[in-house]
């Protein structure tokens, strides 16, 4: 079988919590930020939000990316990481269910703690992540599929894989095998924190010759070191062919060659800003890989992003991504 997407990121179970300011700050949280936490630290914020309702998903920023691409009809692959446990067995079947094909159904899991997200939600939408890596931590290069990979049509990296020594070294040869193959690249800076304390690693990733980066505003501020969005879209322009930069409720710029061309953000309200930016890259992807332009796919991940941030949780039920696909159709035929 061949794939629209092959992705390699972190398998990570989400646990979203509503709370306000001052219990972010009580808990001693970096808000807006993923920072990496050890068992004990995950220990203590458990008890900070013990008396909280909470939701759990599959989560992990490519996992989003990929399942969005599968609901929207797309084939994807994802190549990742979890343990023997509870929490690994749920974030299997959650990728099955949602009908992407994974390297966990060929290999039996290892022992230890399967990696987990507790994401705190504030009042402003804003979300602020506490990511204890576990088992992914040690995602190596046996979690590819090589003969998958170059079967793919476009070749995704999730950019926290900076952080882990293995994980970035099994993104890193996945990147050859594509490359060689003739299969698109694509990537995303994921999270002002790796950019800050990564920037190594992310560099490897982007390299010479990539197709697609995917970034937020925030983080392309930080990345080119500038607020001045001539010089940000100048510098970018020159780390991939087409870059995505997202801004919120502004939309995005899709910048090709030179050209950008904005595209209007859909309007909603925003509650809860978790996976935003992987679903955009989801169905970005899923669009380019069906033969849309850059614009109009660019339109649909706006649309499916407004979506998501438009309702507590990092995903779409399936028939929000049905009505979303119908949407789109509608959109090309009078555009």
């Amino acid at each position: 079988m061949s794939y629209h997407l092959y992705a390699i990121g972190n398998a990570l179970v989400d646990t979203e919590y509503e709370v306000s300011d001052e219990q972010l700050q009580a808990a001693g949280v970096e808000k807006r930020h993923m920072t990496l936490i050890d068992g004990p630290r995950r220990a203590e914020l458990l008890k900070h939000v013990h008396s909280v309702k909470s939701h759990r998903t599959g989560g992990g920023s490519a996992g989003n990316t990929v399942v969005a691409l599968a609901q929207l009809g797309g084939r994807a692959f994802y190549s990742c990481r979890v343990a023997d446990d509870e929490l690994g067995d749920f974030y299997t079947k959650d990728l099955i269910a949602n009908g992407v094909a994974t390297n966990l159904t060929h290999t039996k899991p290892p022992e230890g703690q399967t990696g987990s997200c507790l994401v705190m939600v504030t009042p402003d939408a804003e979300r602020s992540m506490s990511t204890f890596l576990g088992a992914t931590a040690d995602l190596d290069e046996s979690a590819l599929h090589p003969h998958d990979i170059v079967k793919a049509r476009v070749y995704y990296m999730e950019g926290y894989l900076a952080a882990s020594p293995s994980g970035l070294a099994a993104a890193i040869k996945g990147r050859a095998i594509a490359a060689q193959a003739g299969v698109k690249l694509a990537t995303t800076l994921s999270d002002m924190s790796m950019i800050n304390f990564c920037r190594p690693g992310l560099d490897a990733m982007v390299g010479t010759d990539l197709d697609f980066l995917f970034c937020n505003e925030e983080e392309a501020q930080v990345w080119c070191g500038t607020t001045d969005l001539a010089i940000i879209c100048q510098q970018l322009g020159q780390q991939a062919h087409t870059v995505c930069l997202t801004r919120s409720a502004k939309g995005c710029l899709v910048l090709d060659a030179g050209q950008v061309t904005e595209v209007p953000a859909a309007p909603v309200k925003a509650i809860d800003t978790n996976g935003a930016g992987d679903m955009f890259a989801g169905a970005f992807l899923y669009a380019v890989t069906h033969g849309h332009s850059h614009a109009h796919a660019a339109w649909l991940a706006n649309q499916c992003a407004g979506r998501v941030v438009s309702q507590y949780g990092n995903r779409l039920s399936h028939d929000a991504m049905h009505g979303l696909k119908a949407d789109f159709a509608q959109y090309g035929a009078v555009n």
